[in-house]
């Protein structure tokens, strides 16, 4: 029980190693930091700035003008919390996983809103999308950097307005998501934070100009593709035909009979393998793989397909693991890609990342870097509870079970609500809270309305 009362805290203690990277040349805004995430973990909906200020009894606009318009770095206090996490032995034999996650929009003026592939509704909406990196062991998963994907649209000559009004960055250049994937892991592998594998989906695992990279960078990559992917089970040649002249063409030809990836099931070495334990037991599925050849540009290289096959779907994937790794090693390290979901819905269901209200390029920095803040606390305190209070395995007997459930992110959260509750308003304090909400818009208004007037005509 201290452990639960001491949250808030704990919670506290926690912030003041990270608050001096929300300070900015003239002022100290991080009072404002530990009012946001303390929002964002204790409340359960609606964590936009206004309602986040209501809750912490925190000015809403010191809030906005902290998430929008305060010049502290995202990026710094990312980069604090990358450094923590690459110290903890609980990372040491992490796999890292490269995802994107998008977020429905009203309108398009959100910096990077547009009509673009939305993964969770499942068609073209307009949406926000952020490309992610997520850390990932079998006892906790976190978000640890990110990239907003701006469409090529926002680049055109005739939307210079539209990216002044969010404060998109003048040298930022259009970038696809495999590129700012690869930019994110160049980052990641810089600051020195370990992981023996990156996952990714087959938006990512098809692009074989991102694979080459990875492999180029030594990285072990498990890339899921599409089954008519086509591979060469048989090594190809490069050849250069001779022109009309005699000479050899500086073109280079590929001597060799491809085959999709699905039509290579009798090739494969199969076997059922024990995964992980879930809500009926333990997940299992059957994996199959084998060794194929792929041409990148004039380099021809050998790697593995591997195959996952359950009762739903059949997945396709590429890796370049070493030629002697087992099985079982590989089958491990592709399922890794499912916890990412997790880390998603843990940033929208558990830190409002789905709730977040704001237009500004810098506000999405910023609130990412306070969402990782977050995650790290929770997952920290996870960890820590892990190593200090084991489990009893006489639960094991009792529960006539194999493993125990291992304390969530929501589990968490809920025990700081307990520690830190919300306060509660008075009637007379919610009427203040209004009156104040209208006093501000309405003078947001009439700021508007004069700066209307004071345009010449033919700016109207």
């Amino acid at each position: 029980m201290d452990e639960v009362s001491s949250l808030g805290e704990r919670l506290s203690g926690y912030y003041d190693r990270f608050r001096k990277y929300m300070h900015t040349k003239t002022r100290d805004t991080s009072e404002y930091g530990l009012d946001y995430i303390s929002g964002l973990l204790r409340m359960e909906t609606k964590r936009n700035m206004a309602n986040i200020g209501r809750k912490t009894e925190t000015s809403g606009q010191n809030l906005q003008h902290f998430i929008s318009n305060s010049p502290w770095s995202g990026t710094d206090l990312i980069m604090a919390v990358q450094q923590e996490i690459k110290g903890h032995p609980a990372f040491e034999k992490a796999i890292l996983v490269l995802d994107e996650s998008a977020e429905e929009k009203a309108g398009g003026h959100s910096a990077g809103a547009g009509r673009q592939h939305n993964g969770r509704l499942g068609k073209i909406e307009m949406s926000q999308v952020g490309v992610f990196l997520s850390l990932v062991t079998p006892q906790v998963n976190t978000w640890i950097d990110g990239e907003l994907y701006i469409p090529a649209s926002w680049f055109e000559a005739g939307q210079a307005e539209k990216r002044n009004a969010v404060g998109q960055p003048e040298n930022l250049t259009f970038q696809k998501k495999p590129e700012l994937g690869w930019q994110m892991v160049q980052r990641v592998q810089a600051r020195g934070i370990p992981f023996e594998a990156l996952v990714m989906d087959d938006l990512y695992g098809r692009n074989s100009v991102l694979r080459q990279q990875l492999h180029v960078a030594g990285v072990e990559y498990y890339g899921d593709i599409p089954k008519d992917t086509q591979v060469y089970f048989e090594t190809p040649q490069i050849t250069y035909p001779l022109t009309k002249r005699g000479k050899p063409s500086k073109n280079a030809q590929i001597e060799g009979k491809p085959s999709q990836v699905q039509a290579l099931h009798s090739h494969l070495q199969w076997q059922t393998i024990r995964l992980r334990p879930n809500e009926r037991g333990y997940l299992r599925a059957d994996f199959g793989r084998c060794r194929v050849w792929l041409v990148y540009g004039t380099t021809v290289r050998q790697e593995w397909l591997l195959v996952r096959k359950d009762a739903t779907q059949t997945t396709y994937v590429l890796s370049n693991a070493p030629e002697d790794i087992s099985l079982e090693t590989m089958a491990w390290r592709k399922t890794h890609r499912y916890l990412i979901e997790r880390s998603n819905q843990d940033a929208k269901g558990e830190f409002g990342w789905d709730e977040f209200q704001a237009r500004k390029y810098r506000a999405w920095e910023h609130q990412l870097a306070l969402t990782i803040l977050a995650a790290w606390f929770v997952a920290e305190t996870r960890l820590d509870w892990m190593q200090r209070f084991k489990q009893d395995p006489a639960l094991l007997t009792k529960y006539e079970v194999e493993v125990l459930p291992q304390l969530s992110v929501g589990n968490v959260r809920e025990l700081l609500r307990a520690a830190l509750p919300l306060p509660q308003l008075s009637p007379e304090e919610a009427a203040q809270l209004v009156t104040t909400h209208l006093i501000n818009r309405t003078r947001s208004r009439k700021s508007r309305l004069r700066k209307a007037k004071a345009k010449p005509d033919h700016l109207m």
